[in-house]
């Protein structure tokens, strides 16, 4: 396809990872692109949507290792659109859950760029949903709370003004902090039977989750999972998963009183 003459970036929420939620205009966009800028959690089975043409740019950013700067994404993409390219900015989940897609739709504006933002399944929602959590259902939540786990100075003061299991409280990007999360909850008056689950890697092929409670969570560091997505909930919709599940994932009297890395022992996670 001939590159647009109109300067345009198209930011394109990837959904979670399973192609088939990638929304219909997200995947027409992939097929039009001649250039697609595309971050570190998203799958790669979306790029092979990609026409062999497409000039493609890894631009992700992790946690603790070398990373494009943000500057220099919003750089190339206005680089990029200036030379006359249709430009798609592929972002995982949603382009503005978290994702930085308010700053560079507004950094692009500011160019003389127009974008154009093209909603994603948010894995907020998706990550609980895999595994049979609703992040609310009538009689248990009417509301659900996301927010950012990378630093205690941005959850902290939200989770210790928020009346316990008022609602379903999910953390993106909370792998690091989980325990201390938990354990901010609990110091704000949560109690410690309250349901919570890690789901890691939701739609892809590692998708699994473990299912315990919030004072259970509280005890130890979880595993190294850098190379994917984690998301926490905690709420009593987190105890409306299958039965049988529980009993997989109960934890010995022993673990609990003498807390080490057994309670994160391989066999405690479902795999699905």
């Amino acid at each position: 396809m001939a590159p647009s003459k109109s300067p345009v970036v198209y930011l394109v929420g990837a959904g979670p990872g399973d192609p088939e939620l990638l929304t219909r205009r997200g995947e027409r966009l992939l097929r039009q692109a001649t250039i697609v800028f595309y971050d570190a959690l998203v799958d790669e089975r979306l790029l092979e949507l990609l026409p062999p043409t497409v000039e493609r740019c890894f631009v992700g950013k992790r946690a603790r290792r070398a990373a494009t700067t943000q500057q220099r994404i919003v750089s190339l993409m206005i680089d990029a659109a200036r030379a006359g390219h249709r430009v798609v900015r592929l972002k995982c989940g949603d382009p503005c859950v978290l994702g930085r897609g308010g700053e560079e739709a507004e950094a692009l504006r500011a160019a003389g760029i127009d974008c154009q933002i093209v909603p994603g399944v948010s894995a907020a929602i998706a990550a609980a949903e895999q595994f049979g959590i609703p992040v609310t259902h009538r009689g248990l939540s009417s509301g659900v709370l996301t927010i950012s786990g990378h630093a205690a100075a941005v959850y902290e003061p939200v989770l210790r003004a928020l009346p316990p299991r008022s609602v379903t409280v999910v953390v993106l990007m909370g792998q690091r902090n989980c325990r201390a999360i938990c354990q901010t909850l609990i110091g704000s008056g949560w109690p410690s039977d309250t349901p919570f689950a890690r789901c890691a890697g939701a739609y892809t092929e590692r998708a699994r989750i473990w299912q315990t409670t919030l004072g259970q969570a509280a005890l130890v560091d979880g595993p190294p999972l850098d190379d994917q997505p984690v998301t926490l909930v905690v709420g009593d919709v987190v105890g409306l998963r299958r039965e049988h599940v529980e009993s997989l994932l109960e934890l010995d009297q022993a673990a609990i009183a003498a807390p080490d890395a057994s309670l994160w022992d391989e066999r405690r996670w479902e795999v699905l």
